[in-house]
């Protein structure tokens, strides 16, 4: 059985065709032969399916060794693509003109039973090693397969999660505050500011005043008429800002969204995010855990892969899920991340 490299593409005939495409899933039917990108042949060569593929240019003979360190394949798509293989996937290298929607990933994974003549897609995988960094705008619908520097393989799915809850409360107006250095402490607060919509914490936990309300919950409680401060929500903001620079607007955008969800954010400071979030309180009595971990980054935000696996393990640890809030100029997108077992 021939198979030859040349441009990039390695190249078999009908027989080819029928043990590798037809049998399993490897490669693609062109005119009725088969084409192999330089990952598959390198799996296929490792297997020992075939003993050498000849090298068009050179016209040498090629075994997994020699096409391994050659420049037409990575090492790290070879290792990720014999991990799904040894999983029971069936996957297509994202290749422009191989595959429907290419852009942002390196493999199109099948559901196991499926295949390439299939049009179903169980995954957009991305192979990556631990030192390479990802911009956040390149998430949300692709799996990162991180190879680390002993070759193993951890999954880290990410989407666009849709972020709603059910908490809303009608709020009194004109409620006296005093802004301190970097708090706000409401001194006759409305039993509902903290016992239903879970504003701020008290001092005194039995008289449950005076109540401590952060800056940038009392921004976005100013902005509403709740709080009558001392110089108004500017007040409140401008002294963000000065304790916390342009990460104070950051979160703030972020507060005020999950906020109009109907979902209450509290700080993540304990488990090292900006906000933890309740998607649905009725009264702090009954409080249950909390479901997100929210980290607020620029839009902009290029992830380390150690950085966000820690993330991602430190949520699981504690049972929730966690999502970056990406902000521009004020407008946010979403993006969860995830350990994921293919």
């Amino acid at each position: 059985m021939k198979l030859t490299l040349a441009g990039g593409v390695v190249r078999g005939g009908r027989q080819a065709r029928e043990r590798f495409y037809d049998a399993r899933g490897y490669g693609r039917v062109v005119s009725g032969d088969l084409e192999l990108a330089p990952v598959e042949a390198a799996h296929i060569l490792s297997r020992g399916d075939v003993e050498t593929i000849r090298d068009a240019d050179s016209g040498e003979r090629l075994d997994f060794r020699g096409l391994l360190t050659s420049d037409a394949v990575s090492e790290i798509d070879v290792l990720v693509y014999k991990d799904l293989r040894d999983r029971g996937f069936y996957l297509s290298p994202a290749r422009e003109g191989w595959v429907a929607d290419p852009a942002g990933a390196d493999f199109l994974v099948y559901p196991r039973g499926n295949g390439p003549w299939d049009d179903e897609i169980a995954y957009r995988v991305r192979a990556i090693s631990e030192r390479e960094d990802v911009p956040a705008r390149e998430l949300g619908d692709t799996v990162l397969a991180v190879v680390d520097e002993e070759s193993s393989i951890t999954y880290l799915e990410s989407d666009r999660p849709e972020i709603e809850g059910s908490t809303a409360f009608d709020l009194p107006e004109g409620v006296a505050a005093d802004l301190l250095g970097d708090r706000v402490l409401v001194w006759e607060p409305p039993a509902e500011l903290y016992e239903q919509a879970f504003y701020g914490q008290p001092l005194d936990e039995e008289s449950g005043t005076p109540l401590q309300v952060s800056l940038v919950e009392a921004a976005a409680l100013a902005r509403r008429g709740i709080l009558d401060v001392d110089g108004g929500e500017q007040a409140v903001i401008e002294r963000g800002r000065e304790v916390e620079g342009d990460r104070f607007d950051r979160r703030l955008a972020v507060y005020r969204a999950l906020r109009d969800r109907n979902v209450v954010p509290k700080t993540g400071f304990k488990f090292g995010a900006d906000f933890r979030t309740y998607a649905d309180v009725e009264d702090v009595e009954n409080l249950g855990h909390s479901e997100l971990l929210v980290r607020v980054l620029p839009a902009d935000h290029t992830f380390s892969p150690r950085d966000l696996a820690l993330d991602v393990r430190l949520a699981h640890g504690v049972r929730k899920r966690m999502v970056f809030a990406l902000v521009a100029e004020g407008d946010i997108e979403w993006l969860s991340v995830s350990r994921l077992t293919p």
